[in-house]
């Protein structure tokens, strides 16, 4: 009942009936079965199950949820069996024939196992397995790998047994009657209904309809055989989420297509430094986005935590405001002593329309300029209403304007970086009242480029916003406006702000923050305590320890390591990004698939990685000397592919997307 890709799937109905009483059903028809038994996980949501096999008048043996082969050893002691047929619940095509074909090649060898599917010739459904209780309690007791314990037969046929395999002299392996996805339950369903009210058909008259009607089996061709058994954890739970979530998940960045679409492991169980577990307890090293850029302290940073434990303890929201929103916004002044006020939210993308909001409030005009990335809201998807993708070279191509109203057409206006003369001139054909820009993401400013644009917001009367929420703490304590020296009229933060947490900032002049009085913006959730608590002890802790040092001088040193690879192999990469913001791209039309290269081939070795590496008061020398290590080779077959090796050849699955695409 507990599948991750279809819950409750045996339950499913096919025919009128369970699909389990189907299978059951069709099992009876065997010659050599003696006795059926149904083996399921002593757990709660198998209760439903237990008490419909009941009623189909079939015995059941309940055990270990996790340790599958253990409960099957279980079942076989209790029931005193000699011989065990083993057919998986979701296989409603199963033929009581090919069993027996199975049953008799058994008993007529001296074999501990003999199975159809080692390697397989019939359908995928059809697959069948007889083992000695012997052989299953020998490997009950040497098995010790998780993965044998988990699938059962796995140690009988890579262990010091004696194994035979059935083949049929044509190979159907290809073909797909199991049900593990929802798609496949839609082909048993039509085929089911194809030869009602008979439920006894033989898989050979599944094989003559295949040919006669192949549209019924359409839905389910491209899934492969026995992709489950070789999926972890979070692909399948992926897979689920993909079903139910428009694009799987909140953020545009977690997304496994994004990293390495059939191999990325998703989803995590814990955390801690720069260590991440996944749902299978695999550990990885994370030289890659540290929460895509909000863990600056490193993950699980034991004073923040303790912080946030304290206040779910005390207690997190209530009718009466958390004092500590007070404290911070004194703190953040404390930074930004050029600034008169905060406002608070939670994520950057909210922060930065709010920022927008009382920008335009306090100049009277609606027009933006916009340079950089500033999230997925209306007004800064806007600028992609117009034909071009305007905001491709913004961090994102191919972001999508569906839904954005079309009368917000011609209200904001991308100029790139360093390109003065552009925002010059849209400032004066251009109703413009904002100017909205990071202060640095990939290239350093030219020719007084910030100084420029402070000068030209001043002599207009328009609000200079830095949105520094990537940018912030990363080299100085606050935002990357000290560097240079150029002070805006509202900053935003956000990521580092919590390390981890949920909180956001928008700090201002006051009399431009005062506009906010003036347009509703309101939200319950932005009076919660745990952000302005994270944040009050993460700038705490930052004070302290300074990481805005540590991690740019980590991201040059790891800048260096990966020119000396490059140059050692014969590779063109450019560097780009902040120190501790760190990206390299290989000159090559086939970036993207060495990018996923580079993400499957350190996955096996227990990193998550990328092109980019996110560096945190958690990483060293030691840490990012390792993972030179670990790349080297990687590089090497790279540089083979630039010479003409087929990196296709080398690729587990499909490359990585490099910007917005619908995955659902």
């Amino acid at each position: 009942m507990g599948s991750s890709r279809l819950p409750g799937k045996v339950l499913k109905d096919v025919a009128g009936q369970p699909m389990l009483k189907i299978l059951i059903n069709r099992l009876k028809k065997s010659k050599l079965i003696d006795k059926i038994i149904v083996v399921m996980p002593v757990t709660k949501d198998n209760d439903v199950l237990s008490k419909a096999v009941s009623k189909f008048g079939t015995e059941t043996f309940r055990g270990s949820e996790t340790d599958v082969l253990n409960r099957m050893f279980e079942a076989g002691h209790q029931s005193n069996a000699d011989v065990i047929i083993r057919i998986t619940g979701d296989c409603p095509l199963i033929d009581p024939l090919v069993v027996d074909a199975v049953i008799e090649k058994f008993l007529k060898s001296d074999s501990d196992y003999v199975s159809n599917s080692a390697p397989p010739t019939f359908p995928d459904g059809l697959d069948t397995e007889v083992f000695s209780f012997n052989a299953l309690k020998r490997a009950n007791e040497e098995a010790t790998e998780e993965y044998d314990r988990e699938h059962v037969t796995s140690y009988l046929r890579k262990g010091n047994f004696k194994v035979e395999n059935l083949i049929w002299p044509i190979d159907f392996s290809n073909l797909r009657w199991s049900v593990d996805e929802i798609q496949d339950l839609l082909v048993v369903r039509k085929v089911f209904e194809h030869f009602s009210p008979d439920i006894y058909f033989s898989w050979t008259k599944v094989i003559e309809l295949m040919a006669k009607k192949p549209e019924i089996f359409e839905e389910n061709k491209n899934i492969k055989r026995n992709e489950g058994s070789i999926m972890s954890t979070g692909q399948k739970l992926w897979r689920r989420a993909k079903k139910i979530i428009p694009g799987g998940n909140m953020l545009l960045s977690k997304r496994a297509e994004m990293h390495l679409p059939d191999g990325w492991p998703s989803y995590f169980s814990k955390t801690s430094g720069c260590s991440v577990w996944d749902l299978d307890g695999n550990k990885y090293t994370d030289l890659y986005l540290m929460g895509v850029g909000t863990n600056i302290l490193g993950y699980s940073h034991p004073e923040v935590d303790a912080a946030v434990m304290q206040t779910v303890k005390s207690g997190n929201l209530s009718t009466l405001n958390a004092p500590e929103e007070v404290w911070l916004a004194e703190k953040l002044l404390e930074l930004d002593p050029w600034a008169g006020m905060v406002r608070f939210a939670r994520s950057g993308g909210e922060a930065n329309a709010i920022a927008i909001r009382i920008a335009r409030a306090a100049a009277g005009r609606d027009g933006v300029a916009v340079c950089g990335y500033h999230g997925w809201h209306d007004w800064y998807l806007s600028a992609n209403l117009g034909e071009n993708d305007s905001l491709a070279g913004h961090l994102l191509p191919g972001l999508s304007t569906t839904g954005v109203p079309t009368a917000l057409r011609d209200m904001v206006h991308p100029f790139e970086y360093n390109d003065f003369d552009k925002l010059q001139s849209l400032v004066l054909e251009k109703n413009i009242g904002v100017i909205k820009m990071e202060v640095l993401r990939n290239r350093e400013p030219e020719n007084g480029f910030l100084e420029r644009v402070r000068r030209l917001a001043s002599d207009n009367g328009i609000v200079l916003i830095f949105d520094e929420c990537t940018s912030g703490f990363r080299e100085t304590f606050g935002g990357l406006y000290k560097k240079f020296a150029v002070v805006p009229d509202i900053a935003v933060y956000g990521k580092t702000l919590g390390n981890g947490y949920a909180v956001s900032a928008i700090v201002g002049k006051e009399e431009i923050m005062q506009a906010a009085q003036s347009t509703f913006i309101s939200s319950t959730f932005w009076t919660e305590r745990i952000g302005s608590v994270a944040a009050l002890k993460t700038l705490e802790v930052m004070q302290r320890e300074e990481p805005w040092t540590h991690v740019t001088e980590l991201g040059l040193y790891l800048r260096g390591l990966w020119n000396e690879l490059a140059s050692k192999y014969g590779l063109s990469i450019s560097l780009t990004g902040l120190p501790a913001l760190s990206n390299f791209s290989i000159a090559s039309d086939n970036a993207l698939e060495y990018k996923t290269y580079i993400t499957q081939e350190m996955l096996k070795k227990g990193y998550l990685a990328g092109t980019t590496v996110y560096v945190s008061l958690a990483h060293s020398r030691t840490i990012f000397d390792e993972y030179i290590e670990v790349l080297d080779p990687i590089f090497k077959i790279i540089a083979e592919a630039e010479a003409g090796k087929d990196i296709d050849l080398i690729l587990d699955g499909p490359v990585c997307h490099s910007g917005f695409k619908r995955v659902n």
